[in-house]
């Protein structure tokens, strides 16, 4: 005998979970969100994983009034991560992690397998020289919209921290 699957009947309390969702811990002790993915480098990766990080950040209320910084910061890193870090070569990855606690803000942390960079050789993109380039933008946004960015690892590992404001 067997079982014809469309006759089986499926009850769903809840929609499925994103697959980035089975990837988080939640310390119940510390409230604290921690959140690993890798990514290859394409910019079609960037959407799914930026919104499901988005998603959590905004359930667990991480700096939840400035989301929308966090968000384009963590674009334009993640941007910078693929197509300068890795030269969206699909073989490399980005790694990114975030650490989050309601009562503090969130911490970022992007990682790519590129060569690296020195962050003191971008040119200042508010510059008479750069007003006009179409490009350039990305570590100033960055340092605009974030109260602390980290370069490290010989330009590899870019770390982003937003902390939560009084309310």
């Amino acid at each position: 005998m067997t079982s014809n699957p469309s006759h089986v009947k499926h009850s769903r309390a809840h929609p499925a979970r994103p697959r980035h969702i089975a990837k988080i811990h939640v310390d119940k002790n510390l409230l604290a969100l921690r959140f690993y993915e890798v990514i290859p480098s394409t910019l079609d990766a960037l959407d799914e994983v930026i919104n499901t990080l988005l998603i959590l950040a905004r359930e667990m209320e991480c700096s939840s009034h400035e989301l929308e910084e966090v968000e384009l910061a963590l674009r334009e890193a993640l941007a910078n991560a693929v197509i300068h870090g890795n030269r969206r070569d699909p073989n490399k990855k980005v790694a990114i992690r975030c650490f989050c606690q309601p009562d503090r803000g969130m911490l970022l942390v992007i990682d790519d397998e590129g060569s690296g960079f020195d962050p003191a050789k971008v040119p200042n993109p508010t510059g008479a020289e750069c007003l006009m380039e179409t490009h350039g933008r990305g570590l100033f946004l960055m340092k605009r919209l974030m109260d602390r960015v980290r370069i490290s690892r010989k330009g590899t590992r870019v770390t982003l921290v937003k902390r939560l404001k009084s309310r």
